[in-house]
């Protein structure tokens, strides 16, 4: 399982993660993205490292994963289609959620939202608001759209 270790990745924990897939341990790996508005190098890289190396694909459990956003709809007991993902990250959790096939995407421009990254999500079943309010608002006008 590889998760966000930041500072304790080093080469000996790498080459341990190697030798546990070579044996045939599970390759699991979340991912996601720092919130510190910077881009930085996170687990990413060594999950590639990793796959690389050992022939192995990870199989990836966080967004923007397909599995990750079905699991979580299927614990709604909902249908995708009746889902909104709302977050402020355009391609980890706008553009993954769509593409997992959940029926509406909102981003929010707080958090990690930086000028321009709408355009990693542009769908006409997304759209960008100013915060949690405007999207609640949101939904909730389309929801009526549809049963109203």
């Amino acid at each position: 399982m590889v998760g966000d270790a930041g500072p304790y990745f080093n080469y000996d924990r790498l080459n341990t993660a190697f030798r546990e897939i070579d044996r045939g341990a599970p390759f699991i790996a979340r991912v996601f993205r720092d919130d510190d508005g910077e881009l930085s190098l996170d687990a990413g890289a060594f999950v590639r490292a990793l796959e690389h190396a050992s022939g192995s694909e990870a199989l990836l459990m966080g967004k923007p994963s397909a599995a990750f956003f079905l699991a979580s709809v299927a614990s709604l007991g909902c249908d995708p289609v009746q889902v909104a993902m709302v977050g402020d990250d355009a391609e980890s959790d706008v553009a993954g959620g769509l593409k997992a096939g959940l029926g509406m995407g909102v981003l929010v421009k707080t958090g990690k939202y930086r000028d321009g990254d709408e355009s990693s999500c542009e769908s006409d079943r997304a759209l960008m608001v100013e915060d949690i309010e405007a999207a609640a608002k949101a939904i909730l006008q389309v929801s009526d759209g549809i049963n109203g």
